[in-house]
């Protein structure tokens, strides 16, 4: 099981000198098993992985987390889509009222292009995505996560090995939670990987508490809870320069530096 990075900021897109190394693509994850590749978001990284699949015959799927304009702005700028011998599965999110999808802006007034344009065959799979993606040899669970408007973290397993991407999540929100602290120690158990959301610091709070993302002394106490071998910090703040995330990524290491736990803060082309 390959694991890349291919968009690791969050909220909006932030190319700048400053944020070069880390890179200033918005969320996209994908899993590569063999001839099949398991695309986790849409975010303005996508583009750059859609010319790294031209002319490739491996067959795409495409899952969401949730529909936030960061994570599906990306997909009208995925060259797999203008490929006519191109099938993709878009496996839907299950939102029943959203105004989002991958495909409603190509509409010919937001996108040039309308949806009867494109030129690959797109298999939009609505009812049972998990169980789909199980049969098509990704062995994915997931469970909601404590964000506005509603989000999902995924849990896939592949030859012994099992990664966990929660790339958006409040691990304590002012309010109720979705999915308490325990019940994500229990999703996230003994993953060999976790990439989790650690837009703040503490500085952060409590202007930005209820915002949906998470303080990283947090994320590294849910990494310790869990027993995970590798934390991966992701969804990274737009103002958040390289030098900044460095100082997070030497802050994280120290505090689980006693548990044996790696620590990587996510960058563009980060694979595992």
């Amino acid at each position: 099981m390959q694991i890349t990075c291919w968009g690791t900021r969050g909220s909006i897109p932030a190319p700048t000198p400053k944020n070069q190394r880390y890179g200033g693509n918005t969320s996209c994850v994908t899993v590569e098993a063999e001839d099949r590749l398991l695309v986790i978001d849409a975010g303005t990284g996508i583009r750059r992985l859609g010319h790294e699949l031209l002319g490739t015959d491996k067959s795409i799927y495409i899952v969401l987390t949730h529909v936030h304009s960061d994570h599906v702005e990306g997909f009208p700028f995925f060259k797999p889509v203008y490929e006519e011998e191109r099938t993709i599965h878009l496996v839907d999110h299950n939102y029943e009222d959203t105004q989002w999808c991958l495909l409603e802006r190509f509409d010919g007034f937001h996108f040039p292009l309308t949806e009867m344009e494109i030129p690959a065959t797109l298999h939009r799979v609505q009812e049972n995505g998990m169980a789909f993606l199980n049969d098509q040899g990704f062995p994915l669970s997931r469970r909601p996560v404590n964000h506005p408007g509603g989000a999902y973290g995924y849990r896939i397993s592949l030859n012994g090995r099992t990664a966990v991407h929660i790339p958006d999540n409040e691990i304590d929100p002012p309010g109720a939670a979705v999915t308490s602290f325990n019940e994500l120690v229990s999703f996230c158990n003994g993953a060999d990987v976790l990439i989790h959301d650690a837009q703040y610091i503490q500085d952060d709070m409590p202007e930005k508490s209820g915002w949906g993302h998470s303080v990283l002394t947090d994320v590294c106490r849910l990494a310790a809870e869990a027993d995970v071998g590798h934390l991966v910090l992701f969804h990274h703040d737009p103002d958040r320069s390289d030098e900044a995330l460095d100082t997070m990524q030497s802050r994280a290491r120290e505090q689980l530096a006693p548990h044996g736990i790696d620590c990587t803060a996510a960058y563009e082309g980060l694979t595992l």
